[in-house]
């Protein structure tokens, strides 16, 4: 790990290059100046420092006006300056003033301040050059004996540094702090000590764990914590001593710091794969995550304790409902994270357990006002839907107790509800005559139109009992009200006060002129005059009245236009009629419900004709409920009629159960297939394989070097080619081009400048900005290139969004004379969206609320020359990034028209939704169509919608 972090650097941004003092007025400002303005003066010198001016003449006056300070912050600034300035000559010799050096950092090793010395302490961590360090080894020696805790842990960290740089000049180190780590009592001393030594001697510190062993269960949070790192790293090297830390690292499990426990349980899962360990392993981390308030540290935890599970199928499945503790969390991805993990855990010994917990929590969402209430119970329903698909010995319960909530609950979780009810009717025939009853009771209480639109689609297909029928009729006919509805609601306005009549009533009372012609003169002589806008607006307001009115459900649902459910109605009506012919013998009942059943069909057309709705009823909508008028009409000397409504229609609903059930078993079993071994994989046996440098590695260290970056595998050099955009012409005077590096969040340009002219460039500068949600955060420095030559510089780009983002800019440089400026302008460089847009997958309904949701859309006109749809769909969900959610069943056959949902998810969290329609114009034809794209911001959609190869084909 230390290789790459060698190599790293800092950078200070500075404003404005153009206002930096030059070396004369800095020495200026370091003579004359008070402690205070040779602060800022000091800083300034860093920041130039650090962007690549190295100011090798300040080094004397410095010396002569800084370090004989007594300022802390400016003794501090001191040691940052010593750090990076050059400390050799052009020789490679150490700098004569560097004995001024020495002797300044000599004397503060020996200050009587505890600050300054532990300041200088660590400055002496930082520096490698042995000749520098040399005569500071005595003086840093005594600090191991001060009597200030903060000078020895300083201390002794700058003897284990000063020997892992240069071990001849303290050969002793090792037994030095063995030493000082036994006399110690100081915890951060101790602390400090530990590490020294187990980075330069893992022998000696073995032998120290070996003397403190059976003291480590009472020793402070610091110390445990590296002992703990410490045994995890040995378990590696001396396997023979891994059951004495197993006790140990049980007994710290117990421990009361919860980082103590957290790191124990993290080593014990390290250290071995028995059932018992991982087990206690994964209780504590159960137990941290219910203790500890901080959601981050919640959801790392559960993280952990998923790992566990993928890692060690089976083990932990009794924990199951210990994970479901942490649902007592406010936070709503705790929760969701919590519910996922047991979910994967449940098996058919607990599955009682957990659906009677979730049954608790579902109540009590009803009851009590949580955070994300909705979306929460949403969560429980998946998860009970989950568990009564895989378990049928629940589905009866779970499906009485949610049929019972569907009046109570919001739109969304009453269709989730429904959607359930619809998948366990059709795959447990046995619970099918309980859930038609319990679905006639709640149909006078249901008030959404999608519940009910599900509710009617279940009794049409499963009522298949004469009694069943009629039951289901009369609650219908019930939750209609009077029939015909349009004769009725014209009753009811027929019957509304007139407010006018009432007023005239009144007026009647009064002497009145007797009337001359058709005018009507009141008592004072003058003439009575009546607007036509009064008289329409009562009548507006008695339509209103109306239709503000209390009615039964699926009554008002129909007159509020929602003629979908319309369709719906006509379609079960129509089922239950012709079954009931078919089971029944009674010819003048089967009539009778015909008769009422056309009767209701045509009212409804009716109705949505007239003022009394709210919209009036779409061509769809009649075209779909004349059929059912003829079908009835017509369905006793066509059975092929009779075959679609009662079979077909059911056929097509199992076939798309059956499919999510496939879809389901090979999303599990690809799960399960990541963890498998194939049998003629190759079994690596540690001990027989060859010494590398990774093995034995700790999993800490390894994560935090693939987080740094430092395993980053190496590109191709096809890919990296292919990212290399030309940015000057090969005749210009300055050949540019720039390698296109996207991270996540940032893009890296790898500027290559090469000087094509036979003079040397002065104050050669690449100056870039940008377009869109791009931001400049490096620039590149200033250059001198000399004739012919090459010059790499670097500049980051922060990317906040997945907006089309465009960077331009150009190079300059000074001329002959000073005056003069030339300036090369640079190609435009294009932001990929493609970089930032991943595919992803949700549920239906999930889409069509985030459909209904997002604002901004974009329609791309299609007109494409693919030789297929199937083949058109394919490009474009290559072209895009995206998802198709659409079933593959769906998508079967050979028709001349194909509809597809497709969506994806950018980096920064944006969704973005599409829609597909296209249709192919005979076997030779071009495919048209369009493609709806819409997301919650503009620039999402529309770069989507510019992409390259989304118009037509190659």
């Amino acid at each position: 790990m230390t290789s790459f972090l060698e190599s790293s650097y800092s950078m200070v941004h500075m404003d404005n290059a153009a206002d930096q003092p030059s070396v004369q007025q800095f020495m200026q400002q370091l003579e004359k100046g008070t402690d205070e303005s040779k602060q800022e003066t000091m800083r300034m010198i860093l920041t130039v420092m650090l962007n690549g001016d190295p100011l090798p003449q300040l080094l004397m006056h410095i010396i002569r006006f800084v370090m004989p300070s007594k300022t802390k912050a400016l003794k501090k600034l001191l040691y940052f300056y010593y750090e990076i300035c050059p400390k050799h000559d052009a020789t490679g010799k150490l700098k004569q003033e560097m004995i001024l050096v020495c002797n300044g950092i000599r004397n503060d090793l020996l200050h009587p301040n505890e600050y300054i010395r532990g300041a200088t302490l660590r400055f002496l961590c930082k520096i490698k050059d042995a000749e520098l360090l040399e005569p500071l080894l005595s003086s840093a020696r005594q600090c191991l004996e001060h009597r200030h805790a903060y000078v020895r842990k300083n201390a002794v960290l700058a003897v284990s540094s000063i020997f892992q740089h240069s071990e001849h000049l303290i050969p002793d180190a090792p037994e030095l702090i063995l030493t000082f780590l036994q006399a110690e009592n100081d915890n951060t001393c101790k602390r400090n000590a530990f590490v020294a030594l187990s980075s330069i001697s893992h022998e000696k510190a073995l032998d120290y764990l070996t003397i403190v062993f059976d003291d480590i269960p009472g020793m402070d949070e610091l110390t445990q914590l590296v002992l703990i790192e410490f045994i995890r790293k040995d378990a590696v090297v001396n396997p023979g001593n891994k059951a004495r830390y197993l006790r140990l690292i049980f007994d710290l499990l117990e421990a009361s710091s919860n980082t103590v426990v957290y790191e124990a349980a993290t080593s014990l899962t390290a250290l071995t794969s028995n059932p018992v360990a991982i087990k206690a392993a994964a209780g504590k981390f159960i137990e941290l995550c219910i203790k500890v308030s901080d959601n981050n540290v919640k959801l790392i935890v559960l993280e952990k304790v998923d790992l566990l599970r993928k890692k060690n199928e089976g083990v932990l499945d009794g924990l199951a409902m210990e994970i479901l503790r942490v649902l007592s969390s406010p936070d709503i991805d705790v929760r969701k994270k919590a519910l996922d993990i047991a979910m994967d855990m449940v098996s058919s010994k607990n599955v009682e357990e957990v659906v009677m917990l979730l049954k608790k929590e579902l109540a009590k969402t009803v009851d009590q006002d949580y955070e994300k209430n909705n979306e929460y119970r949403q969560l429980l329903i998946h998860a009970i839907h989950s568990c009564a698909i895989k378990f049928s010995e629940v589905a009866a319960s779970v499906v009485g107790l949610l049929m019972d909530f569907i009046s109570e609950f919001n739109s969304a979780s009453a269709v989730d509800v429904i959607a359930f009810v619809k998948e366990v009717v059709e795959k447990f025939p046995n619970l099918r005559a309980s859930i038609i009853e319990r679905l006639m009771v709640t149909l006078s209480e249901v008030r959404s139109g999608k519940v009910y639109r599900g509710a009617l689609w279940i009794v049409g297909e499963y009522c298949v009992d004469e009694n069943d029928i009629r039951e289901v009729w009369k609650r219908i006919r019930a939750s209609l009200g009077e029939i015909p509805i349009l004769a009725s609601e014209q009753r009811l306005l027929d019957e509304q006060p007139d407010g006018e009549n009432s007023e005239q009533t009144s007026d009647s009372s009064k002497p009145a002129a007797t009337p001359s012609g058709s005018r009507k003169v009141l008592a004072d002589g003058t003439y009575a005059t009546e607007s036509a806008l009064t008289s329409e607006s009562s009548a507006a307001a008695k339509l209103e009245a109306v239709k503000a009115a209390s009615k039964p459900p699926l009554r008002s649902l129909i007159l509020d236009g929602d003629y979908y459910l319309s369709t719906v109605l006509a379609s079960t009506l129509t089922k239950l009629v012709m079954r009931h012919a078919e089971i029944s013998n009674d010819v003048e009942r089967t009539n009778a419900l015909k008769a009422e059943a056309m009767l209701i069909m045509i009212s409804v057309i009716r109705v949505g004709q007239s003022p009394f709705v709210k919209a009036p009823v779409d061509e769809d909508s009649i075209d779909r409920i004349m059929s059912c008028v003829r079908s009835l009409a017509e369905f006793d000397t066509k059975k092929d009629i009779e075959t679609v409504f009662l079979q077909d229609t059911r056929k097509a609903f199992r076939e798309m159960v059956q499919a999510e059930e496939k879809k389901r078993s090979a999303k599990e079993a690809a799960e399960k297939g990541k963890n498998m071994t194939q049998v003629d994989d190759v079994l690596n046996i540690r001990q027989l394989s060859k010494k590398s440098t990774t093995e034995g590695a700790d999993d800490a260290v390894l994560d935090l070097e693939k987080a740094t970056g430092g395993d980053a595998s190496g590109e191709d050099l096809s890919s990296k080619l292919s990212r290399v955009v030309q940015l000057t012409g090969f005749s210009d005077p300055v050949y540019a081009e720039a390698y296109v590096k996207v991270h996540q969040f940032d893009i890296v340009l790898d500027v290559l400048l090469v000087n094509q002219t036979s003079e040397t460039l002065q104050n050669l500068s690449v100056e870039f900005a940008t377009l869109g949600d791009l931001k400049v955060v490096e620039r590149p420095t200033t250059q001198n290139l000399g004739p012919h030559a090459f010059q790499s510089v670097q500049s980051t780009i922060k990317v906040s969004s997945t907006d089309t983002g465009v960077i331009f800019g150009n190079v300059v440089y000074d001329g002959a004379s000073s005056t003069e400026t030339n300036v090369v302008i640079l190609n435009d460089v294009h932001v990929d969206i493609m970089d930032y847009i991943q595919p992803a997958h949700c549920t239906e309904t999930q889409f069509r609320t985030m459909w209904t949701e997002f604002e901004w859309e974009n329609k791309v006109n299609i007109n494409s020359k693919a030789k297929s749809l199937r083949e058109f769909l394919q490009q474009l969900m290559k072209s895009t990034n995206m998802a198709c959610l659409t079933p593959e069943a769906s998508l079967k056959g050979d028709c001349q028209f194909l509809s597809a949902n497709l969506y994806a998810k950018s980096v920064f969290g944006e969704d973005a939704l599409a829609n597909l329609s296209i249709e192919k114009d005979g076997e030779d034809g071009p495919i048209t169509g369009f493609v709806r794209i819409r997301s919650r911001s503009q620039g999402l959609a529309l770069s989507l919608g510019s992409l390259k190869g989304l118009n037509k084909t190659e």
